[in-house]
């Protein structure tokens, strides 16, 4: 039976990512090492770091004047680095998730965190809209896409200070404006390779304001002097980022990736908007093309079990929702085909016709 992987993180990945990773695993590029046991600094794997941090700039349309780090300790780790860097006296942040709750939580720590508006108040099934940027922040922080509660912010916003952003989850899924950001970081596991490897994009010339000593692991301008190499990185999520961009590419890029993405969400969520039994959580013009939430409808509610083990029978895997939220949830990341949209539409409706009254 075919499985497929809706699974929100480590997700899925393209057949012939796996399959290259695999295969340099094995043997890196006719070397006879495995690219788990060659030198960091070697031929080999330098030329792997060189056209991964190319082929990143290249698909993302990266400016000239920003620079790419693959560092470590996940975005979680970003939530120190980024405030031990830059924050002087206060930060602004938006805060619409249990991620961006965690960033808050760690800026907390290194000086004022101001809140600009939340969505806690409806469980975050909503992006705030109307709020003001403080102009004396020394950074404005948002959580493009929330996992979770499946909302996103699919704009590039204005922001009178260095906008930061997690992208964890979202990253390269759309057509986007970097120069708007002063950072831009997040985890691998999502759209880009397996777990292990953390992205950074920066305009270096936001840092060395903060008045703080830096240690030397969380210092931006460290991993920038040593290219990524102050300690060694995580090889083989590196080789398999790169993998993904070479796959990406082909396929046709950033704005093609793009139309692929509304075309899955558009299925999903007219299937859900358009059923007897399901509904979906988050508001409408807050719905993520990365995470589709739905629940059952209330005179189904009890079905919600049910439906999991009849959908995990028919191979889609990693539907049930987050403990927070319930329900089910879809995680269509770019490596989704759309094949698998079509074959939990299928299930869905099957079941619709089975147990709608």
């Amino acid at each position: 039976m075919k499985k497929h992987n809706f699974s929100a993180g480590p997700s899925i990945l393209a057949p012939v990512v796996i399959e290259n990773t695999a295969a340099a695993i094995l043997d890196l590029n006719g070397s006879g090492l495995s690219v788990m046991e060659v030198s960091h600094r070697g031929k080999d794997f330098m030329a792997v770091m060189d056209e991964t941090v190319t082929l990143f700039k290249q698909v993302l349309n990266v400016p000239q004047e920003y620079e790419v780090l693959f560092l470590g300790g996940g975005a979680s780790m970003q939530f120190c680095m980024v405030p031990f860097n830059l924050l002087n006296k206060k930060a602004a942040y938006l805060e619409t998730g249990s991620w961006a709750k965690k960033a808050i939580k760690e800026a907390g720590f290194f000086g004022k965190v101001d809140i600009v508006a939340s969505s806690k108040d409806k469980n975050f099934n909503y992006i705030p809209r109307d709020y003001t940027i403080p102009s004396d922040a020394d950074y404005f922080h948002i959580t493009t896409n929330n996992t979770i509660f499946g909302t996103q912010i699919t704009e590039d916003i204005e922001s009178p200070v260095p906008l930061v952003a997690d992208m964890s989850s979202d990253i390269f899924s759309r057509p986007m404006d970097v120069s708007k950001y002063g950072i831009i970081y997040g985890g691998a596991q999502k759209n880009l390779g397996p777990a292990g490897v953390t992205f950074v994009v920066i305009r270096p010339d936001i840092l060395g304001k903060v008045e703080r000593q830096i240690p030397s692991m969380l210092d931006y301008r460290v991993h920038l002097e040593n290219g990524s190499m102050f300690n060694t990185p995580p090889v083989v999520p590196i080789f398999a980022v790169r993998e993904t961009l070479k796959w990406l590419k082909d396929l046709g890029g950033i704005e093609k990736i793009g139309e692929i993405n509304l075309k899955k969400a558009g299925m999903l969520y007219d299937a859900i908007d358009n059923s007897e039994i399901f509904t979906g959580t988050a508001q409408k013009e807050s719905r993520s093309l990365m995470n589709v939430c739905f629940v059952m409808k209330d005179r189904y509610k009890d079905m919600e079990g049910e439906f999991i083990s009849f959908a995990q029978e028919r191979g889609m895997v990693g539907i049930k929702g987050h403990r927070s939220v319930g329900g089910f949830r879809a995680s269509i990341y770019n490596a989704m085909p759309v094949e698998s949209i079509r074959a939990l539409i299928d299930v869905m409706k099957e079941f619709e016709e089975l147990k709608a009254v």
